[in-house]
């Protein structure tokens, strides 16, 4: 029995190296591994004592049936209980108990109730003569025991998790985790960047799954990575993201079906996607179909110079861009001119059309009054690096546009981005600059707060907090929240107390952060430099009255009443250099909308532009829309100090602004659009 007790030993001391790792259970019938133990003693070896073999042991059948199926993941090998040395023929039996064991899968983690399995010895008195028996006993360490009453649900949800692991490693292609990543990264899915880190996380573990060629080891990899990662990244089968990635993996459904399917699930009913879905495929058959028609030396885009255009592109040009210009003479935009500006004396608003028709001609100076709310409206004239590259617009040209909405990300272009409501009579949006966790919250005359919460009273259909960023970890450096009041209709009399709370301070840097508040058309924007973790920080008090309409009192500083916008100061008079209409209406073409250009001096677009959208595009190329799609918006114009930038109206869109002419006399009138 001495040899025994070494055995015994030894398969003790094996569970002590086993258990500083995550350990599982082997799938495998109780009673087959206590006959198969039996049956590995080598004849002669397991001699009858009394009525049963001397092996035959209640305690250590016990112990056998209850743990011989256990097994550890170390140095991505397979070990169980019995991968020990022992003398004599035990050995035989320990290899054989472990060649059995390891034919067969994992089934489970590793779970008990007890503090230890199996007893030590025990001692038998036989006549005169006692006798010390030894079995295999082990002593459970605490992370591995669970009530009764836990046991079951445990098991199950382990065993729940592994099984959605393994499916998705099996099933989902990595092709379609590509494609799922590229739609991140072009930002054609709802707030996709929330998933990134997932789905980047799996293809990496997906790739090494492919890598394995037998079952065995595939199925040996999901319970050791199930026990690595977040169960964000082994669950992701059953995830929203994961419910694309199936789709996608499957094929059954196009990819513009596959992710109109996942919006449906995440993105509010007023959500636009912002950019085309697109496959590879898709792109290298756009890519062959403009090669083939020559215009793919079209795509490449710069800003226009005041020497791109001509005298009959425009209908006012000052003294400066005159002289740049190409063209010998620029009396013809003054001929035919009727004398009659005096009649707009004492006029304060003037229609766009009547402007170029009778002052304009006349004019030898133009100044605008470029307010704050025109911030939105500074366009940039884009045109073809090649100038001899083959016209791909629906006008006879090749020069286009880019308003300030592609170039440059405003509050408001963010929280419609984000699927938030912009167009109620009163918007309330936060925006800051880092990963912290910041939250809006309006307090409403009856006490009533909406934050992350409480997104909107029930009973009522007054206010709702409709985006909310960076809660639970953060995600972008670019975060909204905006709280929206559909109509003022619905809207109690009384104080609406707007406040601000940093919730979780995550980064010590771009600690501030800005609220605009729109209603009745006027934007008025608030901004605090800093604010400390945990603070709260009352903004503003909005007060309706349904006599008086909305009043606003500010709580942190307004924001500047003047500021500058691609190098022209807001709230003040900017002299114009040009005014033209749109390419799309250059010599009395017209194709689409009508956009009503003034050019200023020293305006200068920030960064890049768009080259091009794609209802600018030629029919011939309508059929690559998608791709097209993608491609003008990652194809954007370099930086450059020489472009033809200012402030643009669209015919469709009613506008205004200030106006100071300079002819014989100088006055202020009112365009309107």
């Amino acid at each position: 029995m001495s040899e025994f007790v070494e055995f015994k030993n030894a398969v003790t001391a094996q569970f002590d190296l086993m258990k500083g790792h995550k350990l599982f259970r082997i799938g495998v019938d109780k009673d087959a591994m206590w006959n198969k133990y039996l049956s590995s003693f080598p004849e002669g070896t397991n001699p009858i004592f009394r009525e049963r073999t001397e092996h035959d042991c209640q305690y250590c059948r016990n112990f056998i049936r209850s743990v011989g199926n256990i097994v550890a993941i170390i140095d991505n090998k397979l070990v169980t209980l019995w991968d020990c040395k022992v003398p004599g023929f035990y050995q035989v039996v320990a290899d054989e108990m472990s060649n059995f064991i390891k034919s067969h899968k994992i089934e489970n983690i590793f779970l008990h109730t007890e503090k230890s399995v199996g007893v030590d010895k025990n001692i038998q008195e036989i006549g005169v003569e006692t006798i010390t028996w030894n079995h295999f006993f082990i002593n459970v360490p605490k992370n591995f025991i669970v009530s009764n009453d836990n046991l079951g649900t445990k098991l199950a949800e382990s065993r729940s998790l592994h099984d959605v692991f393994y499916r998705g490693l099996n099933e989902l292609t990595l092709e379609a985790i590509d494609t799922v990543l590229d739609l991140i990264n072009q930002c054609s899915l709802y707030r996709g960047d929330e998933h990134k880190f997932v789905v980047e996380s799996f293809r990496k573990l997906k790739s090494q799954f492919n890598e394995l060629k037998s079952p065995t080891d595939k199925d040996l990899f999901s319970w050791i990575k199930m026990s690595e990662v977040a169960p964000s990244i082994s669950g992701i089968r059953n995830t929203v993201i994961g419910t694309l990635l199936v789709d996608v993996s499957d094929g059954v459904m196009d990819l513009d079906a596959a992710v109109r399917s996942f919006e449906s699930k995440v993105a509010p009913t007023n959500y636009k996607r912002p950019t085309a879905v697109v496959t590879k495929a898709m792109i290298e058959s756009a890519k062959k179909t403009i090669t083939e028609l020559g215009y793919l030396d079209s795509l490449n885009r710069r800003y226009a110079k005041i020497d791109d255009i001509t005298i009959n592109n425009v209908l006012f040009a000052d003294r400066a861009s005159q002289a740049a210009m190409v063209g010998d003479v620029f009396s013809d935009i003054t001929k035919d001119v009727t004398e009659n500006i005096k009649k707009y004396d004492k006029v304060d608003e003037v229609p766009i059309e009547t402007f170029i028709k009778d002052i304009l001609p006349t004019s030898e100076s133009i100044e605008l009054l470029v307010e704050n709310k025109h911030a939105g409206n500074f366009v940039s004239l884009i045109a073809p690096v090649n100038p001899e590259a083959k016209q791909m617009f629906k006008w006879p040209n090749n020069f286009s546009w880019s308003y300030v909405g592609e170039v440059t990300d405003s509050i408001k272009e963010r929280v419609k981005k984000a699927g938030g409501n912009v167009t109620g009579d009163v918007r309330i949006s936060l925006s800051w600059f880092n990963y912290d966790d910041l939250d809006l919250s309006v307090v409403e005359p009856d006490g009533y707060r909406i934050y992350f919460r409480n997104r909107h009273q029930a009973s009522s259909n007054q206010g709702r907090l409709d985006v909310d960023m960076n809660a639970g970890s953060g995600t972008t450096r670019s975060a909204v929240e905006n709280i929206c009041y559909s109509t003022r209709n619905s809207m109690e009399d009384g104080d609406y107390l707007i406040k601000v709370h940093n919730f979780s301070q995550r980064e010590m840097t771009d600690t501030g952060f800005e609220v605009e508040i729109e209603f009745d058309g006027d934007i008025h924007t608030l901004a605090l430099p800093s604010i400390k973790n945990h603070e709260y920080v009352d903004v503003a008090v909005l007060t309706y009255s349904r006599k008086k309409g909305f009043t606003i009192k500010p709580l942190i500083p307004m924001s500047s009443v003047s500021k500058e916008v691609w190098g022209i100061n807001t709230q003040s008079f900017n002299k114009v250099s040009v005014v033209m209409l749109s390419p799309n209406y250059w010599n009395e073409k017209c194709v689409g909308n009508k956009h009503y250009f003034f050019m200023l001096n020293d305006c200068k677009n920030e960064g890049t532009a768009r080259g091009f959208f794609n209802e600018f595009l030629s029919e011939e190329l309508s059929k690559h829309r998608k791709v097209l799609e993608v491609i003008g918006s990652k194809m954007k114009t370099e930086e450059s100090n020489e472009q033809l930038s200012g402030i643009g109206f669209s015919s469709t869109k009613k506008d205004s602004i200030l106006c100071r002419v300079t002819s014989k006399f100088s006055r202020v009138i009112k365009l309107t659009f």
